[in-house]
C-alpha cells in the first residue's frame, strides 16, 4: 500500500498525482460544506482522520517478505463519503512518508489514489449497497472495512504491475497480487471485526449525529424506513 520513496517512474509518478489531485481537492470543498451544515462533525472527522494514521501506520510482517498494514479508511468513508476521505489519506500520508518514512513524496499520489480513493470508494460503495437492503449494521460495516482495505491494496497491485509489466502486463499483475493483496485477506478480515467494535460504539454514543449525517436509516412518523446518502 505504502509505494516507497523513488520507486515508480517519474512519469507514474506524475500520473498518480494528476488523477488524485482533483479527487482531493473535491473532498476539501466538501470538508467545508460539511462543517457549514454540520458543525458537530468536525471532531468525528478529525478522530476519524487520527485513526486512519494510527492503523495504516502498524506494519506487519507477511509471508511473502514484505509487510502489510491495515488501512483504517472503510468507516471514514462510510460516515464522510470517499472524498472526503481522500483528503484524510493525503494528510495521513505525507506525515507518514514525512515522520515514518512509510511511502514517500513522490509516490505520495499513486498512494492516495490506491489508500484515499479507490480504497474508500469501494468502502462507501458496499456500505451503501447493503445499508440501503436494510443488513444488519455491523455485517455493513464489517464488509465496508474489508472491501476499503482490500481494493486499496488490489489497485496497489495494479499500479505496480501498470509501472512494471515484466515480462507482460498479466504475469507481473499476478505475481504483485500474490505479495500484496493474496496475503492482506486476513487483515483485512481482522479490520473489519475491529470496524464493528467502533461502529457499536458510535451507534451507541453518537446516534444522533450519525443521523445527521444521513449515515444511519431513520424512522419516520409513518413508521417507514429511509436511507440518506452522504
Amino acid at each position: 500500500m505504502h509505494i516507497m520513496e523513488g520507486f515508480l517512474p517519474g512519469i507514474w509518478a506524475i500520473i498518480w498525482y494528476i488523477v488524485s489531485i482533483p479527487v482531493v481537492i473535491y473532498g476539501i470543498i466538501r470538508i467545508k460544506k460539511l462543517a457549514e451544515e454540520v458543525p458537530d462533525s468536525t471532531s468525528l472527522l478529525a478522530v476519524s482522520g487520527a485513526f486512519m494514521f494510527i492503523l495504516s501506520s502498524l506494519k506487519i510482517p507477511s509471508v511473502t517478505g514484505s509487510c502489510s498494514h491495515p488501512t483504517g479508511n472503510g468507516i471514514g468513508a462510510a460516515i464522510f463519503g470517499p472524498a472526503v476521505v481522500s483528503v484524510l489519506a493525503t494528510i495521513t500520508l505525507v506525515f507518514q512518508a514525512l515522520l515514518l518514512a512509510h511511502g514517500g513524496i513522490t509516490t505520495l499520489g499513486a498512494n492516495i489514489f490506491s489508500m484515499g480513493i479507490v480504497g474508500p470508494f469501494a468502502a462507501w460503495g458496499i456500505y451503501k449497497i447493503l445499508n440501503n437492503r436494510g443488513i444488519s449494521p455491523s455485517i455493513t460495516i464489517f464488509f465496508a472495512a474489508v472491501f476499503g482495505n482490500l481494493f486499496t491494496y488490489i489497485t496497489t497491485s495494479f499500479q505496480l504491475a501498470m509501472a512494471f509489466p515484466e515480462p507482460t502486463f498479466q504475469s507481473a499483475l499476478i505475481l504483485f497480487l500474490e505479495i500484496f493483496a493474496l496475503t492482506q485477506i486476513p487483515l483485512a478480515i481482522a479490520e473489519g471485526f475491529l470496524a464493528i467494535v467502533i461502529w457499536d460504539q458510535l451507534m451507541k454514543y453518537q446516534p444522533k449525529l450519525l443521523e445527521k449525517l444521513n449515515v444511519l436509516k431513520v424512522k419516520i412518523s409513518s413508521n417507514k424506513e429511509i436511507a440518506g446518502d452522504s
